[in-house]
């Protein structure tokens, strides 16, 4: 009987929540406008800061009456302020209150709001419009629907300090990519900001350093401006270099740290000058200390890390100051701040977002170690840093993976290292195992990373070759991302450099004939060069030259003559002659030359070329067609002479060049 009891039950206890709510909503339809406004203000008094009563009332439907009441000419101002205040209360609740008032409209309304003549109303839809766009359920381009929006708000600017603060906050959440940048710059934000970094409300200090710091991300254009642009006879440069002493707030040190950082990476700033070198990598050095809370710690190192990114003086004073490379080792084990330590809350946050650590640490490491070996050895002697590496290949989080392969891609540029810690720790395993159906920004880092384990000094190529990485090289030279066809074909030409027949085989088979061609009219200079650079690997040796070429000598020759006869610049003509000398140099390979008529008179033309470099390749082909010791070598010094080969080298021992005259 119970059972029967409980249904009825949950319905009159939900019925009875809603009931205490509704005489709220009821009170905003009574006919004396002074009773809905003191409705109005009982109902912001009732949901400060109790979300159970914000859902309630959102399901009672109370929105669209408010933003009637918002929107209708004869309510007084003050019951118009107060609907927003509510409005902009409910969206300060869950993500799901926001999905509802935008299912109802509110933004055009509120922007509406904004044309009123009342200053009160307007920072109240300010706010309100603020506390919507700040959530991430909220698409940013709503801002931009109507261009008039922008120049109405960059107006309002100078209004109130409230207007600046909220109209700041919205645009720097607003503001994603270059699109939204431009838009803004050309409505002149930089102009209209600018004087409020001196403003005399933190707030509006920070809101506007905060705009300062997307509008320059990534944006040469907007970064230039501000390197001229001055207030109050200071330059913004030295504005922002104030912001970041130590005495200030950590996030306005933070911020201005990633402005100058943007301006520095834009070339708006030279990479040695002082405020760099002095001041913006020493205050993003210091944001990695274990003492700073977990996403300053973050948004630290990864800032550090674009900005050192390309220029090695950087990174090298970067590895040098305070430990870097062993505070970053507590990246992985301390996700929180030692201040933090006594707040359980805070602990569990931290624990969530401990990956987020892990992936700026690899991107920092990453940028530390790009150019300098001495730096890179510093990394991998950081206490398991290569496990942790291997680790992170696998981790469940691609942002994580994508930052460990980056951090092994980086390290993977070292000699030394390739031929040690690379191979006491196996890692082409997960890196192999990355490789498996991932997203092209992940293969082309690892596909680069692959490349440099496939060099022939390192002792994991052979594992990598039992791996399955010919397929998946030959799959990848298929690919219609160029970088990856790069890739593909640049790990094949290192894997067949030095190689035993066997792997030269299994390549040549791997690619087919089909994909050889289409490699060697692909549209891009590089792939076509490094496609040249397999074929002269995989044409070394006798043995194997003369194996190959009876095997696929017909389909090489085609390709040679289409490449010669093609519209290339010199380096690839000169990489295919080349080939042909290495073909020349076979013992049963030479044949496939002298019985071609066609190959013979363009070598000959070769010989007489413009450019020194071709006609020394189209010797070098001559000579190892007539060595004296080898068989059949005076019929093909008698055909060769026959051509008139013999008149063109009478002639070249009279050059000027010392390298044709003695060849």
């Amino acid at each position: 009987a119970s059972c029967v009891l409980e249904a009825p039950l949950r319905m009159s206890v939900l019925s009875e929540v809603t009931a205490s709510s509704r005489h709220y909503v009821d009170r905003l339809f009574d006919l004396d406008p002074q009773k809905v406004l003191q409705g109005v203000i009982d109902m912001k008094n009732a949901v400060i800061g109790n979300n159970k009563q914000k859902a309630n009332l959102i399901v009672l439907g109370a929105v669209p009456r408010l933003l009637y009441l918002l929107q209708q000419e004869t309510s007084s101002t003050e019951l118009r302020t107060e609907c927003a205040v509510v409005l902009g209360s409910l969206a300060m609740g869950t993500e799901n209150n926001v999905k509802s008032l935008l299912d109802c409209h509110i933004i055009p309304a509120l922007l509406q709001g904004l044309l009123s003549p009342d200053l009160k109303f307007i920072e109240a839809c300010l706010r309100c419009l603020r506390t919507i766009f700040i959530s991430p359920v909220t698409p940013e381009d709503l801002l931009y629907t109507d261009a008039t929006v922008i120049s109405h708000l960059m107006a309002l600017l100078s209004r109130s300090r409230y207007t600046q603060e909220y109209i700041c906050q919205i645009f720097s959440h607003c503001c994603k990519g270059p699109d939204h940048q431009t838009i803004l710059f050309n409505h002149g934000a930089v102009q209209n900001i600018a004087h409020l970094l001196v403003s005399t409300s933190y707030k509006v200090r920070m809101q506007a350093l905060k705009c300062f710091s997307v509008l320059a991300f990534e944006n040469p254009q907007v970064s230039m401006t501000l390197v001229n642009v001055s207030v109050d006879g200071e330059l913004l440069p030295q504005i922002f270099v104030k912001m970041l002493q130590r005495d200030k707030p950590i996030e306005m040190q933070l911020t201005s740290a990633k402005c100058l950082t943007s301006m520095c990476r834009a070339g708006a700033i030279r990479t040695d000058d002082s405020c760099i070198v002095l001041k913006t990598l020493p205050c993003l050095v210091r944001m990695c200390s274990k003492e700073r809370l977990l996403e300053e710690r973050v948004e630290g190192a990864e800032t550090l890390a674009y900005l050192i990114e390309t220029d090695v003086e950087l990174q090298r004073i970067a590895s040098i100051t305070d430990h870097l490379i062993v505070m970053l080792a507590d990246y992985f084990k301390y996700p929180s701040s030692v201040s933090a330590i006594t707040d359980i809350k805070r602990l569990d946050h931290d624990l969530k977002h401990a990956h987020e650590l892990r992936q700026a640490a690899f991107k920092l490491y990453a940028s530390l170690g790009a150019n300098d070996e001495d730096i890179r050895k510093k990394i991998i002697e950081t206490e398991n840093m290569m496990d942790r590496i291997v680790n992170g290949l696998s981790e469940s989080s691609i942002k994580v993976r994508l930052a460990a392969v980056r951090c092994l891609h980086s390290l993977s540029r070292s000699v030394q290292q390739l031929r040690t810690s690379f191979q006491d720790h196996a890692v082409w395993k997960p890196l192999m195992k990355v490789l498996q159906n991932a997203p092209n920004e992940m293969l082309v880092v690892a596909s680069s990373t692959l490349c440099n384990l496939l060099l022939e000094f390192s002792p994991s190529k052979e594992p990598i070759l039992e791996s399955g990485a010919i397929e998946l090289l030959c799959s990848l030279t298929q690919s219609e991302n160029l970088a990856l066809r790069v890739n593909g074909i640049w790990a094949l030409m290192n894997m067949a450099f030095q190689a035993e027949q066997k792997i030269k085989s299994d390549i040549l088979r791997g690619l087919s004939t089909e994909q050889l061609f289409q490699l060697l009219s692909d549209s891009d200079v590089n792939v076509l060069m490094k496609t040249l650079g397999l074929l002269r690997n995989l044409l070394s040796t006798r043995p194997h030259i003369d194996h190959i070429m009876s095997t696929h000598g017909k389909q090489i020759m085609q390709a040679v003559t289409l490449i010669l006869e093609g519209e290339h610049n010199i380096e690839v003509k000169e990489q295919t002659l080349c080939i042909l000398a290495n073909i020349a140099d076979g013992t049963t390979a030479k044949e496939l030359i002298m019985t071609n008529d066609d190959i013979l008179q363009k070598i000959k033309y070769y010989m007489s070329h413009s450019n020194a470099k071709l006609q020394l390749a189209a010797m070098f082909c001559i000579s190892n067609l007539i060595w004296n010791e080898e068989e059949g070598s005076q019929e093909r010094q008698d055909k060769l002479r026959d051509i008139g080969i013999v008149d063109i080298l009478h002639k070249l021992s009279q050059s000027s060049d010392p390298n044709l005259c003695d060849k």
